[in-house]
């Protein structure tokens, strides 16, 4: 069920940004912008800080592998509107959108990375099952995966987990792909702040 407020409980500063925001991109303001711009003092300001540096903080994840966690966590978790506007960034950002669909059609047999596709496979346990044990992260560490990208990993996972429910929570509208290819420019350009 969409709640009123994403269409109506702003500013009128926001109210504006929105509008031009609008006007030059040709495109509405997506729904996960909009939540986060409600109360920023209660969600929005703690949720873009969090995960900005979950998204484009110091990492030895790229920029791509990031978004394709995010988009493979959103698919785990059945979000619509997340697994859409991810699967836009990771593309971009990898430059290869048959790489992105591949993972999110078949993790295993998907051309990537072993320590790549070891910590997918025990993000997607974790969104499933809501934990993991000793013995997943020694797989994940025997892939190839620093102890640090682990933590990286379970930031994006938090993020996105997090996000994802509220997407659905909250009726997000999912964009057309001209409005998920318009966000996707927009995260690698500014990033989630």
């Amino acid at each position: 069920m969409r709640l009123d407020i994403l269409n109506h409980g702003y500013d009128r500063g926001t109210k504006l940004m929105f509008a031009l925001i609008r006007l030059f991109s040709g495109h509405p303001v997506p729904d996960a912008a909009r939540l986060v711009f409600y109360r920023p003092d209660f969600y929005g300001a703690l949720a873009k800080e969090f995960t900005h540096q979950a998204m484009r903080g110091p990492s030895d994840w790229s920029v791509g592998d990031r978004e394709l966690m995010a988009a493979y966590v959103s698919k785990v978790n059945g979000s619509a509107f997340c697994v859409g506007a991810h699967t836009a960034t990771a593309s971009r950002a990898y430059r290869d959108g048959p790489l992105v669909t591949a993972v999110l059609a078949d993790l295993e047999s998907a051309p990537i990375t072993e320590p790549l596709r070891a910590t997918l496979r025990m993000l997607g346990k974790l969104t499933r099952e809501g934990r993991v044990g000793a013995e997943d992260m020694r797989e994940v560490l025997a892939a190839g995966t620093s102890p640090q990208q682990v933590r990286d990993a379970l930031a994006v996972c938090t993020a996105f987990d997090t996000t994802g429910r509220l997407a659905d929570a909250f009726g997000f509208e999912v964009p057309t792909p001209e409005g998920f290819e318009a966000g996707a420019k927009y995260l690698l350009k500014r990033g989630y702040r």
